[in-house]
């Protein structure tokens, strides 16, 4: 089975996928202070926006709906209907950006801040993906990949797009 895998340059992004994120910030997002403030491993990000039919699948195997500000874990999946999308800041200040009828699995994710040390492997089964490296992408590019059906991309610091439409 062959799927079309597009890869795009972020001068050809279109609309909807500059409707739901801006470029992050070139270093980690602030942290909050005191013990209250520490960050479990389990949490990969954050949803910064979502709009129309966004939903968060997690092991425990319920889906729900995604709001801004709910915690992603790194083992989750996004998926988005049609008219919808959404964005993602991780811990390391990468930004992801699902347009409509995409399912993205966050399959490996870990970040730390002391050392500016982690990874992150992502895999699109369909749909579109820009993605925004934060500092595991400047620091070990190596370190930062994102699968298709038919394809792994190694990244090298950058800001993409990726789509697959998910049919042969």
């Amino acid at each position: 089975m062959i799927h079309r895998v597009t890869i795009l340059c972020a001068g050809l992004l279109t609309a909807a996928a500059t409707a739901f994120a801006q470029p992050a910030p070139a270093t980690a997002p602030p942290q909050p202070q005191g013990a209250a403030a520490a960050v479990p491993e389990m949490q990969a990000g954050v949803i910064k926006s979502a709009q129309g039919d966004v939903r968060v699948l997690g092991t425990e195997g319920a889906g729900r709906p995604a709001r801004p500000g709910d915690r992603v874990s790194p083992i989750d999946r996004i998926s988005t209907g049609p008219d919808s999308g959404a964005s993602l800041v991780l811990r390391d200040g990468t930004t992801l950006v699902l347009g409509p009828e995409s399912r993205l699995d966050l399959k490996q994710f870990h970040f730390d801040a002391t050392t500016q040390e982690g990874g992150i492997l992502v895999s699109l089964l369909r749909g579109s993906l820009r993605m925004i490296t934060g500092l595991i992408g400047k620091t070990q590019p190596d370190a930062v990949r994102v699968e298709t059906q038919t394809a792994t991309i190694g990244i090298r610091g950058t800001d993409f797009i990726v789509t697959d439409s998910g049919q042969p």
